[in-house]
């Protein structure tokens, strides 16, 4: 075996091309994988510790009407047995700008056995109630402060304001960028006086509010991990794309090795090696150069996971405020997983080359006629599986149209890799028969006949790289416009729902007073106030029944002014807009897609809500558009909210006339009314910081789009290569005869361009089907809105291009070398035909 197992690697010894495109291949695939991987490991890491934290585990009380809570009302409820905790809450800055979440806690009234006392911190429980106090720090978040962990220990960080931190002690359980202390010490930190934060209490623990409190139960919060879940699962499919496009390099170079060494097969059957063991050498082999080429992987892909990590927490905390650590967590499965999952896809994609050289007669196996043979079964079997996975995901679609909206993400993902596998596998019989129609109109044309029928047998080598490329295309084009559309209808629903040029954010108790002022002011032609509450949703009544939930849902009231209702969105109405905006200021609702997605509401339903003690069954006048929002929304007017849930002001659009003077309002409001610098946005900062988190947040969803049509560049140049010699030993006869190596030239790359060209015609189509499966099924599945679908005809010309320019450049350097090549060259070629 050891001498079978030599022989057999002595050949790359002879083709290092083929051997650094073998690894090459398990390496990208590898690498994006893994690193994909890596971010998901660390960032539900992350999420771990935030879930073990107080959010997901205590009932939160807060004010009705969300005035700020004291010190005195704690210190009241205190006394009047109930058992709750207080929390101060706030942000401070590091040196460099960073932002950091303080937590100051009273550990002595927290429930017993809460993550948020008990953060596994080193320090005493007197030292951490008694000055100078102490901060307790998870090890990730040291390098924010420019700390080192061996000297991390009792250090004093100071802070941007010129504070310093209390000593610090290390906390593993605490949620990236967190830092948690006494709240003595928090207050003092943070200067807010007698304010608190929140009072919190164990779950069930009092079974009504208090008067003037109101309780957000722990079974009504959503964890990060859950919001951000669909996300992730968006990255595991790209990951798993660029792994499955990797691994057609592999086969690709895998086959053209076995290929080219069916002499030397041959040579050891004859010698005594029994097919068995030419299978098993050839296994060790595959096991061998996979663990280089995961290893390498690996490696790579968490040095791909560090450089994508910031874009992806920062994406993370803009979308669903979940922090995520800035280095990488990765547990000891994540090293053996990627291992597994890399040694696996090697074993599948060498799978055919092994069977073949199993069961082909050994007289047989240096015939290029057997070898022909074989890839016309081959195409047969191609279409019938291409045909099973179409039948897959047309069950899947037929499936899913029966399933409630929002449901069947996984399923939604499955439908597109059924539609990717179908349309890979039907590929190479469309482009065989293609050929084989060009061949007879091309019968009075001997250079053009010689040309399609070499491509004919080109094509049992160019196939796997050609559906490399086919994926690679359908998926950036789809993805493409996906992210396009979604830009367009981002910026175009920005504009819809930010009329006003200053928006105000007061404390709720101003707002009367200051809209009093307002009204007086020449310059203001409107005042949109918008009022928020949480409510639960306890019944909705349809015309085919009635059905209870406990479901909880946002309240939030507008003021359905002129400026905002003719822009204000609608996707669905009882009758019209004018008589839906009519019925709204009446005390009929609007509810967000979000909300009809998951309970299949329509016009005309009627919600009962439930909320401070009120119950209101209100009418469902239209649907209307809210991106971004993860939860379910119920739009009042804002009168009408005040009046049947008395809800709390929270902000308020301030629409001026032409000739305002911003600056000056803006001036003597904040002087007025003692407002700070931040208490007035402007419009256009507010559409800027918007449309930036935007772009970040799919900045690896085209990073990795680029990396997938990379390697598919590489599948097509890794077969290019491999064959390159025997491309010169088929074209050499061509020169002899007399025609002129510029000509051939030209003729094999308009062999490669056009193979190309029909690749991306066919990518198109499948692009256009993968951004419908995309708006349509995943991302109402995974956010509970639907997306237009819009098309791009310059993402369509950009997709043939490509096409034509990855066939061009992967076609350029074996060209190169056969026009470089001396004319004894061609001519020793032209002998060993």
């Amino acid at each position: 075996m050891p001498t079978v197992l030599a022989t057999l690697l002595a050949h790359y010894r002879r083709h290092p091309g083929q051997l650094a495109m073998l690894l090459l291949g398990l390496w990208v695939a590898s690498a994006l994988w893994s690193g994909i991987q890596a971010i998901n490991a660390t960032a539900r890491d992350s999420y771990a510790r935030a879930d073990a934290m107080f959010d997901s585990q205590l009932d939160q009380l807060e004010r009705r009407d969300g005035a700020p809570l004291t010190r005195a009302e704690y210190y009241a409820l205190r006394q009047e047995g109930l058992p709750i905790s207080p929390i101060i809450e706030g942000q401070v800055a590091t040196q460099d700008g960073t932002r950091l979440s303080i937590i100051g806690i009273d550990p002595l009234t927290l429930p017993s056995g809460n993550a948020l006392g008990q953060t596994d911190t080193t320090a005493s429980l007197t030292g951490f109630l008694m000055p100078p106090w102490q901060t307790g720090i998870a090890p990730d978040t040291l390098a924010t402060l420019g700390l080192e962990r061996a000297n991390a220990v009792s250090a004093t960080p100071t802070l941007a304001s010129g504070k310093q931190l209390p000593p610090l002690t290390l906390s593993p359980a605490l949620p990236p960028n967190t830092l948690i202390m006494d709240i003595a010490a928090a207050a003092q930190l943070l200067e807010i006086g007698e304010e608190i934060t929140r009072m919190v209490t164990a779950p069930g623990a009092l079974s009504e509010a208090p008067p003037e409190f109101t309780f957000t139960r722990a079974t009504s919060l959503a964890s990060p991990g859950q919001l951000t879940e669909s996300f992730h699962l968006n990255l595991t499919a790209l990951g798993l794309l660029a792994w499955v496009v990797g691994l057609f390099i592999v086969q690709a170079a895998l086959g053209l090795a076995l290929e080219q060494r069916m002499g030397m097969l041959r040579t050891l059957r004859v010698l005594g090696v029994s097919g068995r063991s030419l299978v098993v050498a050839l296994s060790l082999e595959l096991i061998l150069l996979g663990v280089i080429g995961a290893l390498a992987g690996i490696a790579s892909g968490v040095w791909l996971a560090r450089v994508l990590l910031p874009d992806v927490a920062a994406t993370l905390g803009s979308l669903y405020s979940a922090g995520v650590g800035q280095e990488l967590s990765l547990p000891w499965h994540y090293w053996v997983g990627g291992l597994a999952v890399s040694l696996g896809g090697l074993l599948l994609a060498g799978s055919g080359v092994l069977w073949r050289a199993a069961h082909l007669n050994m007289l047989q196996l240096g015939q290029l006629q057997a070898w022909r043979g074989g890839y016309r079964r081959q195409l047969t079997l191609m279409s019938i599986a291409g045909a099973i996975a179409f039948t897959a995901a047309l069950t899947l679609y037929i499936w899913l149209s029966f399933q409630r909206p929002g449901e069947g993400l996984v399923a939604g993902f499955v439908l597109i890799a059924a539609l990717l596998l179908a349309s890979a596998l039907w590929l190479p019989p469309l482009l065989g028969l293609l050929l084989k129609g060009l061949i007879r109109l091309a019968h009075r044309r001997p250079l053009i006949h010689w040309a399609v029928a070499d491509m004919q047998l080109q094509l049992p080598k160019l196939s796997l790289a050609m559906m490399a490329l086919l994926v690679a295309l359908a998926t950036n084009l789809g993805v493409s416009s996906m992210v396009g559309g979604f830009r367009i209808t981002f910026l175009d629903w920005l504009d819809q729902r930010l009329v006003a040029p200053l928006y105000l954010n007061a404390p709720s108790e101003q707002y009367a007073d200051i809209d009093v002022w307002l009204a007086n002011r020449a310059e203001v032609s409107e005042r949109l106030l918008t009022r928020r509450s949480e409510a639960t949703l306890t019944t909705i009544s349809t015309p085919e029944g009635s059905r209870s939930l406990g479901t909880p849902v946002e309240l939030y009231g507008i003021t359905p002014g002129e400026s905002l209702t003719p822009h204000w969105p609608l996707l669905a109405t009882q009758q019209d807009r004018p008589s839906a905006w009519a019925a709204f200021g009446e005390g009929a609702v609007f509810v967000n897609e979000q909300l009809a997605t998951a309970e299949n509401l329509t016009p005309g339903d009627q919600l009962t809500l439930s909320a401070s003690g009120a119950n209101e069954t209100l009418t469902i006048a239209a649907i209307y558009p809210d991106y971004g929002n993860p939860s379910g929304q119920v739009l009042m007017a804002s009168p009408q909210l005040a009046a049947r849930f008395d809800a709390p002001p929270s902000s308020m659009g301030l629409v001026l006339y032409d000739d305002a003077n911003v600056d000056t309002l803006r001036s003597a409001l904040t002087e007025r009314f003692g407002l700070g610098s931040d208490a007035l946005s402007d419009q256009r900062e507010i559409k800027r910081i918007a449309t930036e988190i935007f772009e970040r947040t799919f900045t690896i969803t085209r990073a990795l789009n680029a990396l997938t049509l990379v390697v598919a560049a590489l599948a097509l140049l890794a077969s290019l290569l491999a064959q390159a010699r025997s491309r010169r030993q088929q074209l050499a006869p061509l020169w002899a005869l007399g025609v002129p190596r510029a000509q051939l030239a030209q003729l094999n790359l308009t062999q490669l361009g056009g193979t190309a060209l029909v690749t991306g015609l066919l990518a198109v189509p499948l692009g256009i089907a993968i951004t419908w499966g995309l708006v349509a099924i995943i991302n109402v599945a995974a956010f509970g809105w639907r997306l237009p679908l819009y098309l791009f005809p310059g993402e369509m010309a950009v997709t043939l291009a490509t096409a034509i320019a990855v066939a061009l450049l992967a076609a350029a350097l074996p060209t190169l070398r056969f026009w470089r090549a001396s004319p004894r060259a061609l001519l020793a070629e032209e002998a060993n035909q």
